[in-house]
């Protein structure tokens, strides 16, 4: 192996002399890769096919004592470092520019005790992996709606999703962590165990170090599960959305319906004079007995006059995977975020207006709706700040070619500014894209500060910063 050269922390370069890179890799279980290699460009290769960088070396781990050595390698070497689990990041934090890219992919396994109700799973496992073996011994873990997102950032920025509000967040059922700290040591973090490490990453995204290993607890649920979609002509939109609103103000804890607006894919159950025409979806999911299901649904059910009512039973893995079609890798996104704690007249007025001007078939806006068991949990509890009943709007730019970047950016970026006055100040960082530096504050809102000082004492030369980044200097001088 030859020398090579890589970005370093401060924004220079370094280069690293041949010998040291050979006695790196010999410690490596795993493979290490450089351009030009095989499994190159598939490993750097994300879900958001905007994200083109090329790290000088990755190294893909097998276990906790790979990616001990990468980070020492990483910090003694002052080199720009990124750490890949699932690579679902809208950020493209996963990669790097010409730094060291620690991939975590292959470290995907989940054992799990049915006695125990617990769960052990590696960071480089999705959420598919999580679903399936989970679920084969009638158990769940809360996580998120999109198969193939990775179990790691899902986790470390909150984790919301079809049975969060029954079971809470994905880290209000966290037990512990295995941590890989910026020093190199492997720590257990638990509420015994380094709390305040604990608590911060409950939220705070991958500040703190590389988790190598996540404990779960499970919850009885599944295998089948009441949910499905109402599909609504959008010039109905405005009147649906404000039904719906109502609706909500009495639903259980077990249901739990999102809202997706946006031109209607060829879905099969939809006749073809609707495919390509926009429409209101009400996405719904109900956490226990069908019977009771279908009557806390028909609320949901009997608002205004459907296109199509595909609500029935499912087996809840194929209903965490319903969406996946539309959210497949090889597109370019860029995505906005607003937490609401209401869903106003305004909001609604701004979000339908801008589904009249969608610039491309594959954009979307949803709105998921947060509370219930996770709602219960105080805001000052885990590093996850906004826990009061909220709405989550995301603004889903999604497009194809890369001459309609600014086109579809912009769309997004309009809603977002409208939307804004009407908004509660927090965002939900795992929908936060890269440019959004300067929210984070925000985003953390009473917790910020908090955050700040764990930062300072885990990692003080920020070699974790790829990431919704917290400046640990920065936050020195500020205070």
């Amino acid at each position: 192996m030859n020398a090579m050269s890589f970005a370093t922390l401060e924004g220079g370069t370094t280069t690293v002399e041949a010998a040291t890179l050979e006695a790196f890799s010999a410690q490596i279980r795993g493979t290490v890769l450089r351009e030009g290699d095989a499994a190159y460009d598939d490993i750097r290769s994300i879900w958001n096919s905007m994200i083109d960088r090329r790290p000088a070396l990755i190294v893909c781990c097998v276990g906790a004592s790979d990616v001990i050595a990468a980070v020492n390698f990483a910090r003694e070497n002052k080199l720009l470092v990124s750490v890949r689990g699932g690579g679902h990041n809208i950020a493209g934090s996963a990669v790097c520019d010409s730094g060291l890219m620690i991939d975590l992919s292959p470290m995907k396994s989940v054992r799990v005790d049915v006695a125990a109700r617990r769960a052990w799973v590696g960071p480089g496992a999705t959420l598919v992996d999580v679903d399936r073996e989970t679920q084969a011994f009638g158990l769940a873990l809360p996580t998120g709606i999109n198969s193939t997102t990775g179990i790691a950032g899902l986790t470390l920025g909150g984790g919301f999703g079809w049975i969060t509000r029954k079971f809470g967040l994905t880290i209000d059922n966290l037990v512990s962590a295995d941590v890989v700290t910026a020093d190199g040591k492997l720590l257990r973090a638990s509420q015994s165990e380094n709390p305040d490490l604990f608590w911060a990453l409950r939220g705070g995204g991958g500040n703190f170090g590389v988790v190598t290993a996540f404990e779960f607890q499970l919850h009885q649920f599944g295998p089948q599960v009441l949910s499905g979609l109402v599909v609504h002509p959008f010039a109905d939109a405005r009147k649906v959305l404000r039904e719906y609103r109502e609706a909500l103000e009495a639903a259980p804890d077990e249901l739990t319906c999102w809202v997706v607006m946006r031109q209607a894919p060829p879905l099969p159950f939809l006749s073809a004079e609707w495919h390509g025409k926009e429409v209101l979806v009400l996405a719904m999911c109900y956490c226990g007995d069908t019977l009771a299901g279908e009557k806390a649904t028909q609320g949901l059910r009997a608002i205004g006059t459907p296109i199509a009512d595909v609500v029935g039973s499912n087996p809840f893995t194929g209903w965490q995977q319903a969406f996946d079609p539309l959210l497949a890798p090889g597109a370019r996104n860029y995505w906005k975020s607003h937490d609401f704690t209401e869903l106003s007249d305004s909001a609604i007025e701004v979000t339908t207006a801008a589904i009249d001007r969608l610039p491309g078939p594959e954009c979307e806006i949803f709105f998921g709706h947060v509370g219930g068991a996770a709602g219960r949990v105080t805001a000052d509890a885990t590093a996850f700040p906004q826990r009061s009943s909220h709405f989550v709007m995301n603004v889903h730019a999604r497009w194809r070619e890369p001459a309609m970047d600014q086109a579809c950016i912009d769309w997004a970026r309009s809603i977002y500014e409208q939307a804004r006055p009407y908004a509660a100040g927090t965002a939900y960082v795992n929908f936060m894209p890269e440019d959004e530096v300067d929210r984070v504050e925000a985003a953390y809102g009473g917790n910020y500060r908090r955050l700040l000082d764990i930062k300072q004492r885990y990692d003080p030369q920020n070699l974790f910063r790829m990431n919704q980044n917290l400046r640990p200097m920065v936050g020195l001088r500020a205070a």
